[in-house]
């Protein structure tokens, strides 16, 4: 008998063909708030003129790749720590593929930047929707979040969502004036 929609909804998050397990779950949704807090506030004191508009596209894309790569050792060394082991080949992979979610986040932003660039509209338009693109990424950790745990979304998620972009927001709004 075929699953009803209801059933797919509820099942674990699956990563190939099989359950994604609590700790990697945690650190992908980890990588990707982190992902966007980080693209956020690289895109944020951006300003553009005809002769700067690529170097927009680099810093986004520059902060994801440097950010993945840290990200991806950090949560390495986290987890020797927590084991108590060198991680295995296997396991560094998997610390690699669980900080995919920050690269993720430079994508829609980078891809909105470079149409500006190549100007199909505006750079400042670009810009603009980057931001809110990335905004709502950020709010929609929470029904990532709910899924993983099986819970349907309720009003209380979506209140949820927007204390959690607010949240970041004002996160990347201390980043930027402790940093720019």
């Amino acid at each position: 008998m075929a699953p009803n929609i209801r059933q797919l909804l509820h099942r674990p998050l699956l990563s190939r063909s099989h359950p994604l397990e609590p700790d990697n779950a945690a650190s992908r949704i980890s990588a990707y708030v982190y992902g966007n807090i980080l693209v956020l506030a690289a895109l944020i004191p951006l300003t553009f003129h005809e002769e700067h508009t690529f170097q927009g596209v680099a810093i986004v894309l520059g902060t994801a790749i440097s950010t993945f790569i840290a990200h991806a050792f950090a949560e390495g060394v986290g987890q020797t720590v927590r084991t108590g082991v060198n991680l295995s080949r296997s396991e560094r992979l998997s610390e690699l593929r669980n900080s995919v979610p920050v690269l993720s986040a430079a994508v829609l932003p980078a891809a909105l930047l470079g149409i500006g660039w190549w100007g199909l509209f505006e750079p400042e338009l670009g810009q603009i929707l980057a931001e809110i693109t990335v905004i709502a990424r950020i709010a929609s950790t929470n029904y990532v979040i709910g899924r993983l745990r099986g819970e349907k979304p309720t009003r209380g998620t979506f209140f949820g969502s927007l204390a959690l972009a607010a949240a970041a927001t004002v996160i990347v709004a201390v980043k930027i004036v402790l940093t720019h």
